[in-house]
């Protein structure tokens, strides 16, 4: 499904990716983990067309996405969940589920049923949200755009452990019902149900087919 083949990519000057190489298949989980400064943002970042000057391959459903600016890749199904969320705090629940909502896609009765505490804030701006309701909000809110698959930056990461169990659940959830995905995770929470795990190291090629 993603196929992504001897990937660099610079911030300016710096080099943080040194050929990178990793699958993701239909229906499958594929964490990230390695230490801060290693590149799992970046390569996220990379894959979805955003940020860095990357050179080499990246091909999403057999389709070449280099190149390709990150709206576009968002409507060949990639669905990205940022560490720092990006949410509209300004707005409601409801507008910023109702901003992402495309034709078609996952509705907001599902993303609610993945995700009940949302049910209950639905006029509360997101700026009066916890971190780990305005992560729940954003994965929900990605999941409106009717993705194929999710980039999931440290999804679990300075959350309470409730809402850690319940974000790891839907997750979970959303594997089992076929949903691939990318996550990028320093706290193990989704490793041990993972497909595989593939370790980045700063400065160092990774070859992990």
């Amino acid at each position: 499904m993603l196929d992504v083949r001897n990937l660099c990519a610079w911030h300016g000057a710096a080099q943080a990716l040194f050929g990178v190489s990793l699958q993701v298949g239909r229906g499958e989980l594929v964490v990230l983990q390695g230490l801060n400064g290693a590149g799992k943002s970046t390569l996220l970042q990379a894959i979805m067309g955003l940020g860095p000057r990357v050179e080499g391959a990246v091909s999403y459903q057999n389709k070449s996405i280099i190149g390709l600016p990150s709206h576009q890749r968002a409507r060949l199904g990639l669905g990205y969940v940022p560490e720092d969320r990006r949410l509209f705090t300004a707005l409601t629940v409801q507008e910023n589920l109702s901003i992402a909502a495309r034709p078609g896609a996952t509705g907001r009765a599902r993303v609610l049923q993945l995700f009940p505490a949302l049910a209950t804030m639905l006029g509360r701006s997101a700026a009066h949200m916890s971190g780990g309701e305005q992560q729940m909000l954003s994965i929900a809110r990605t999941l409106m755009t009717g993705p194929s698959m999710l980039l999931l930056d440290e999804p679990c990461e300075g959350i309470a452990p409730v809402l850690v169990e319940s974000i790891r659940d839907a997750l979970l959830t959303l594997k089992a019902e076929g949903m691939s995905m990318l996550v990028a995770e320093q706290n193990g929470i989704l490793a041990d149900r993972a497909d595989r795990v593939i370790t980045l190291t700063a400065q160092t090629p990774l070859n992990a087919l």
